[in-house]
């Protein structure tokens, strides 16, 4: 039986079909860990993939660990294996505290119980978030990479647990998928510069989504800038419709001034990201001649020069191909990677491209 509930702090949905980031994760549970003992989980899950979980299981963060703005990670409390049945209670304190001329540390129960009302506080720090139980601290984790406290948009509280009241204060008032102009730099250095009438040696085509203005102007301003510094080297962006007409209004806007952005003509969806592929290798071929097709992520920082070494190596006469391939492999039929039986009717799919492409 299980005995949990969760707080989590979410940001704006990334793609439809899927569910929003979870910044942060919070997550007691008094029964039904594998464990066996009251726990409690803290996490971050992005594009529907949990980060590695940090977990307070009664006992205290080691000294040497590093902290989260001077505060431990875990708090100590009293574990059921502490001995410390409700009988022996009273004279463990007795025993304790009597005759004691020094200080004291105290233990604590578990923060959470059953049937028991709790006052919980979540506080943001310049390290990381902390939480407190009834005015004791009992844990902090800290800041994800990749994640800022603006990039928390709501808050999620379900499972286990009826509310009495929820105070909130000096929560972020905006995101870039709807404040676009904070994010968006119109300035002419980070324009692309005009296709060249050549063929041209990589030719890199970046996936993202119509909301994602932040992530593209983040990639401007770092490893594309090198595509503007060769005449050898063109990246573009790939994005499909948005159900908002003014997310696409914006995205338009920002297609015209940038010129780096191939608008492709139906509605964004995780099911046709497979046509996004397809687009970017016929754009390779027929709009920008390029002797190498590369297909990246918004969220991916390319190593160019990298690159660039591995492609001198192939021999002129030979082709390459970098990324993963399944042999073999058996296609889902539920989930959100489904194939379905009208796109798939073969059992094992023989060869199977995925992940990073060129």
């Amino acid at each position: 039986m299980v005995s949990q509930f969760m707080v989590e702090l979410v940001g704006t949905k990334v793609v439809d079909g899927e569910a929003p980031p979870r910044i942060l994760h919070f997550n007691p549970r008094i029964r039904g860990d594998y464990s066996g003992k009251p726990v409690i989980e803290m996490n971050s899950c992005y594009r529907m993939q949990w980060a590695q979980s940090h977990r307070c299981e009664g006992f205290a963060s080691r000294p040497a660990e590093e902290t989260v703005d001077a505060q431990l990670k875990c708090e100590k409390w009293i574990r059921d294996d502490d001995n410390k049945s409700e009988e022996s209670k009273m004279k463990w304190w007795v025993k304790r505290l009597i005759g004691r001329s020094k200080d004291v540390h105290i233990s604590w129960p578990y923060p959470f119980g059953e049937g028991k009302l709790f006052v919980l506080t979540l506080t943001a720090g310049l390290e990381g978030y902390h939480v407190n139980v009834d005015g004791r601290h009992v844990t902090s984790f800290p800041y994800r990479t990749g994640y800022t406290l603006e990039d928390a948009t709501g808050l999620s509280i379900n499972g286990d647990i009826d509310i009495e009241s929820i105070f909130a204060s000096s929560l972020p008032s905006s995101h870039p998928s709807f404040s676009p102009e904070r994010y968006l730099e119109m300035s002419e250095q980070w324009r692309a510069p005009p296709l060249p009438t050549e063929p041209v040696e990589l030719f890199i085509g970046i996936l993202s989504a119509a909301s994602h203005f932040a992530e593209r102007m983040a990639v401007r301003k770092s490893w594309m800038m090198y595509t503007r510094k060769s005449s050898n080297i063109v990246a573009r962006f790939f994005v499909a419709l948005n159900g908002k007409m003014e997310v696409n209004a914006e995205l338009k806007r920002e297609a015209e001034f940038f010129q780096d952005i191939v608008i492709v003509p139906f509605m964004d969806s995780y099911d046709l990201v497979v046509l996004k592929t397809i687009a970017i290798a016929e754009y390779g071929v027929r709009v920008i001649p390029a002797k190498y097709v590369m297909k990246c992520d918004d969220d991916t920082f390319v190593r160019i020069d990298s690159v660039l070494d591995q492609i001198k190596k192939v021999k002129s006469d030979k082709s390459v191909y970098v990324g993963s391939i399944n042999y073999y492999h058996r296609p889902l039929r539920s989930g959100k990677w489904a194939v379905t039986y009208e796109n798939g009717q073969r059992r094992l799919t023989q060869v199977m491209p995925m992940g990073l492409a060129m």
